[in-house]
């Protein structure tokens, strides 16, 4: 399996799920979640999913700053509705990550460890997205701009031939580089695309 080679390097998010240790998952209920494995979810590599990633990264590390998250305790708010833009994406990536669902999620076992009704959209917030932990209330908001890293000129016109099927082969892979060489300029930049709010 061939990817770029970034995607090795971005910081894992480290989590702790009661759950899991419950069911026999994984010991003591922790484990990692790298930006491969979210990639591989998503089927797909770009700003999006990486903003996804990001906020969801800085968000937790400051909510849980001595500590893993602990996934299935987090509440997850949008201020647009999952049908608006890339709302819904991002949703599934951070749904991936802290285990919050609107409603499909997982309903629980024994009156605990609901997953379900913990992620909403059209919340009165102003940032990107805000998480609260549901242990002792705290809210940490995180606003996610990847506009200032900007792509190569050549990508709007290797787009175009790739979506009008008129590329040749080295113009798709040469696109697909140029795209991922971004992506990964946005992780070496997480200061600037980031603001964190607590």
């Amino acid at each position: 399996m061939k990817y770029p080679k970034f995607f090795d390097t971005v910081e894992s998010i480290k989590v702790v799920d009661p759950l899991s240790n419950i069911l026999g998952a994984f010991e003591d209920g922790i484990y990692e979640i790298t930006f491969l494995e979210v990639v591989k979810a998503a089927g797909h590599s770009c700003p999006t999913v990486a903003g996804a990633y990001i906020t969801t990264l800085v968000g937790l590390k400051a909510l849980y700053p001595n500590s893993p998250a602990q996934r299935g305790g987090i509440k997850v708010e949008f201020k647009e509705s999952m049908e608006e833009g890339v709302a819904g994406v991002i949703g599934n990536v951070i749904s991936h990550i802290t285990g919050a669902t609107e409603k499909s999620g997982f309903k629980g076992l024994g009156g605990k460890f609901a997953r379900h009704s913990l992620m909403s959209f059209n919340a009165k917030i102003s940032s990107s997205v805000k998480f609260t932990r549901l242990d002792n209330g705290k809210s940490v908001d995180v606003y996610y701009d990847p506009s200032l890293i900007g792509g190569s000129p050549k990508m709007q016109q290797l787009m175009q031939k790739t979506m009008a099927g008129m590329a040749t082969k080295e113009e798709i892979r040469e696109f697909g580089e140029l795209w991922q060489d971004r992506v990964g300029r946005i992780f070496e930049n997480i200061p600037m695309v980031t603001k964190v709010f607590i």
